[in-house]
């Protein structure tokens, strides 16, 4: 995984996805490239659509914006939907069948764009919690 093949649109609807969750997060565009170790300049440009970001990229955004890491794999084309919301599963027995009811709840909590990263993610944990089953990506 390291370059996405994405067109235009799609970059464009990434970007746009991923300022959403910046200014959730309340980060400038500054705030956010230090606390994630990505340059200013090169996010602002992904903001824009104008960049492919790579996985890892992805990956220190998603970790620097409290979000998993799967859920921008999906929004880039990386992971089909049914792949990212098992991952975003916590479970780390990779190809397990999972029961549909939680994995279903999950890809809730991850797709609300009413929640902040830090709901979602307390969410998450709430539910993962009360389902006894502690989960860290």
């Amino acid at each position: 995984m390291t370059d996405l093949h994405l067109g235009p649109v799609r970059l464009a609807q990434l970007g746009a996805y991923i300022r959403e969750q910046r200014e959730s997060a309340q980060y400038s565009l500054r705030q956010l490239a230090s606390v994630s170790g990505v340059s200013n300049p090169y996010l602002s440009q992904i903001e824009r659509g104008l960049r492919k970001p790579s996985a890892d990229v992805l990956q220190q955004l998603a970790k620097a914006l409290q979000i998993s890491a799967e859920t921008l794999y999906v929004r880039a084309g990386l992971l089909d939907g049914e792949q990212g919301a098992a991952a975003e599963d916590g479970d780390e027995r990779r190809g397990a069948e999972q029961p549909a009811e939680r994995t279903g709840v999950l890809a809730a909590i991850a797709a609300d764009p009413h929640l902040t990263p830090r709901q979602k993610n307390a969410l998450r944990e709430i539910y993962l919690s009360l389902r006894g089953q502690e989960g860290n990506d």
